[in-house]
């Protein structure tokens, strides 16, 4: 069962009370700038790790301006769409509201999921630009190197935090071609036991990459099972780990 520490009242709640009763995940983004960014990503994770536990869910935007550019860049980051909280109708019967917020801002009454800051390597001079000259190269690196730090911690986004992001994607990448090539095997259940432990305690990620590096390197895990294991944490990752699958002699 995922469980989330409240930012409101730093209190552990379950993130679905009732295991088939309907959660409304509602992102708070009221401008566009790379925190902002974060949070939607916080957001898409947590719809994620909800279906991936058998929740219904409805993911859900609320932003103060034209949301165009917002949505445009959330969509080259791999979060998928969340409807407008402005032109949706009223709840249908949820038992859990999960607000994601950047930490400080306020939010309605109901479970608050705190996103510290992005610091981006230089200041923004105009709305959006930190965002867009993130998003010039690989998304998926700047997706990993957000990923790489609990969300309760600021992240900075700087030369070295994506030159690391992207050796480790570039490597994940290559690994699971070659692994594809081998006999399938399933998930250990121990593997897939540690990775879901990790995301069910407060949505720890970085705990997640862990158990990745873990499996990368156990010399007695059949090759077909770590590409089964990759595949399958990549459920919630969103880093199309298997994009190279068939490209790589």
């Amino acid at each position: 069962m995922l469980r989330i520490i409240d930012a409101g009242t730093g209190e552990v709640v379950e993130a679905a009370p009732a295991r088939r009763g309907l959660t409304r995940v509602e992102a708070h983004a009221p401008g566009l700038d790379p925190t902002a960014l974060r949070v939607l990503l916080v957001a898409d994770l947590l719809v994620r790790a909800l279906e991936l536990g058998g929740t219904p869910v409805w993911g859900l935007l609320r932003a103060e301006r034209p949301q165009t550019e917002l949505r445009a860049a959330a969509d080259t980051l791999g979060i998928r769409p969340l409807e407008d909280r402005a032109q949706a109708g009223p709840g249908l019967g949820e038992r859990q509201v999960l607000h994601v917020i950047a930490e400080g801002a306020a939010a309605p009454d109901g479970v608050r999921v705190g996103v510290a800051a992005v610091e981006p390597a230089r200041p923004a001079h105009a709305p959006g630009e930190g965002t867009e000259a993130l998003l010039g190269g690989d998304p998926a690196v700047l997706r990993l190197a957000l990923l790489a730090r609990p969300r309760r911690e600021p992240v900075r986004l700087d030369a070295e935090a994506l030159a690391e992001a992207g050796r480790t994607l570039g490597r994940w990448r290559r690994a699971v071609a070659g692994w594809a090539r081998e006999p399938s095997r399933p998930v250990p259940e121990e593997v897939r036991g540690r990775l879901r432990a990790a995301w069910e305690d407060d949505l720890d990620v970085p705990g997640v990459l862990r158990v990745l590096r873990r499996v990368e390197n156990e010399a007695e895990l059949p090759d077909g099972a770590r590409f089964e294991t990759y595949v399958y944490a990549d459920r919630l990752l969103g880093l199309d780990l298997a994009r190279d699958l068939g490209v790589l002699a």
